[in-house]
């Protein structure tokens, strides 16, 4: 029983940590790619430390095509967290989170384009619940309008973590999750670096402060208890309970920016978050958002 509520703890705190990433990408004073860069970097500073510690080798079993992989996937985490946080700037956090959520459709439509998988009921319904969702949370029809155009980076956020999550579920083995996150950390902060690094001169102590918050909690830590998590609740549910990030992300943005959202965007979050937790229930459930 004990072993069961610290699994059930560390899913919800991953999920609030999931939340904060919107809320931290809001008050770092700095464009998505230095705040993208910002992020990779701590995260990988600590995943490396968290492998030392834990004698966990990052260069063992390393072939030439997992390498090729894993900069393919960290390419797709770079395109996902810019375009995350070009939608938090330009529309908030509500409307790029619920945007980003969105990415449950995106799977269900590239398995049966790409991989011809057979459409079932479940993800008609999906798909359908997150169209009406996102229909309701656009904020006008005009793309002249900021929240629209912040929406749509959101869904391109959306569809570009869909094609990382496909890859990883694909093209990994799945055995070394510390190995995965963090050479997909480093490519990120490789690839990013040229186009941060003018401005890092100019970020405060604040806004560093908070994008080692954002690396070393809302990235890494919040990759390793969801993995502890797993220990004593199966994917499924893990899945569920990961699903309340847009809850989290939506309520911590009233509070402290007093976006507060209309009763029109609440019904298209709640449509929304009932198209993740019907993901989560699927037979294969898909991974947990790397926001």
């Amino acid at each position: 029983m004990t072993a069961y509520r610290t699994a059930l703890t560390s899913a919800h705190v991953t999920a609030i940590l999931f939340g904060l990433t919107g809320i931290f990408g809001a008050l770092i004073h700095a464009s998505a790619s230095v705040i993208t860069f910002g992020r990779a970097a701590f995260a990988m500073l600590a995943l490396g430390l968290f492998a030392r510690l834990q004698g966990r080798a990052l260069l063992r079993g390393l072939t030439l095509r997992k390498l090729l992989v894993y900069g393919l996937s960290g390419l797709m985490l770079a395109a996902h967290w810019v375009t995350f946080f070009i939608a938090i700037k330009v529309g908030g956090v509500a409307v790029a989170t619920l945007g980003f959520a969105s990415f449950p459709a995106f799977i269900a439509l590239l398995d049966m384009a790409v991989f011809r998988d057979r459409p079932h009921l479940a993800e008609a319904l999906l798909l359908l619940l997150v169209t009406f969702g996102l229909v309701l949370v656009t904020p006008s029809f005009e793309v002249a309008n900021q929240g629209t155009v912040g929406l749509l980076w959101g869904i391109a956020s959306g569809l570009s973590f869909a094609l990382l999550a496909i890859t990883n579920r694909r093209a990994t083995d799945g055995r070394n999750g510390v190995q995965v996150v963090f050479w997909q950390n480093t490519t990120v902060a490789v690839v990013m670096a040229p186009f941060a690094l003018a401005d890092l001169p100019g970020i405060g102590s604040l806004d560093w402060l908070n994008l080692a918050i954002l690396g070393v909690l809302c990235t890494a830590l919040s990759q390793a208890l969801f993995v502890k998590s797993l220990k004593g609740l199966n994917a499924r549910s893990a899945g569920m309970i990961i699903s309340l990030e847009p809850v989290y992300a939506i309520a911590c943005a009233w509070w402290l920016f007093h976006e507060a959202p209309s009763s029109r965007m609440l019904a298209g979050a709640a449509l929304i978050v009932l198209a993740i937790v019907l993901s989560a229930q699927a037979e294969k459930p898909h991974p947990t958002p790397n926001l």
